[in-house]
């Protein structure tokens, strides 16, 4: 977690190639039966760093992967089960809003419903608050036809805008 922990920095702090490279060298350690968490962390921040939509879509669902794998494992699901459960609004938010870049905006509705299912696993704080206000812009935006290609799905910020 700390080596994870060293690129997410680096990449908040505009190294987004060497980020990349780090989180890749990391995902090639892991084990993908047995560090799940590790795995779903590691994509989950791996998609920021993508240059194309694509690849960024391809990572958020890697990461959905490994949550997945990660809750049919009771065992290790026991260990991370709070970090888990409140990583899940944000996956589907994220995945959604990967279809939305990608013009695909009935697969970006249905992430948010996936989104907004999961929203009662969020703490009450500036985080959840946050994923809930990110639902509804995106949601806004494909209402006002911003998902296709060429339009602004992903907020003013660019790809900045994928959360957490």
């Amino acid at each position: 977690m700390v080596r994870i922990g060293q690129a997410i920095m680096l990449h908040r702090g505009g190294d987004r190639e060497e980020a990349r490279n780090r989180f890749a060298a990391l995902w090639a350690e892991t084990d993908p039966e047995a560090d799940l968490f590790h795995r779903c962390t590691i994509a989950h921040y791996m998609a920021d760093t993508q240059d194309e939509p694509a690849d960024e879509l391809v990572w958020d669902l890697r990461a959905l992967a490994a949550a997945d794998a990660l809750k049919g494992d009771e065992v290790s699901w026991g260990e991370h089960q709070l970090a888990v459960r409140s990583l899940y609004p944000s996956l589907h938010l994220n995945i959604a809003a990967g279809h939305a870049k990608l013009g695909d905006e009935s697969a970006a509705r249905s992430a948010l419903e996936r989104a907004r299912d999961k929203l009662d696993a969020l703490p009450a704080d500036a985080y959840g608050e946050g994923i809930r206000a990110a639902i509804e812009r995106l949601e806004k935006r494909l209402a006002d036809g911003a998902g296709s290609p060429g339009g602004s799905a992903d907020g003013p910020g660019g790809s900045g805008d994928h959360l957490p």
